[in-house]
């Protein structure tokens, strides 16, 4: 089975339009409409994530955090 792809916009009244294609003619289709991405946002490398929320939680203890949450848990 040979896949297609189309590149194509949907229009203002919610209809696409796909290239002439005589050997799709009159055959069943399966259509998958994937948004394209937003090439504005990139993705954010993991050193940039570290640096960017480092220290979110400095003066905090985490294990009296976990002990206060079952005390009340359990009680």
């Amino acid at each position: 089975m040979r896949a297609y792809r189309f590149i194509t916009k949907v229009s203002d009244s919610g209809t696409i339009q796909i290239p002439y294609n005589p050997s799709l003619f009159d055959k069943e289709v399966e259509i998958i409409i994937l948004p394209k991405a937003d090439p504005e946002k990139k993705k954010m490398k993991a050193a940039e994530f570290v640096e960017k929320w480092a220290g979110f939680l400095t003066d905090r203890d985490p294990d009296k955090s976990k002990f206060d949450y079952l005390t009340n848990k359990y009680k």
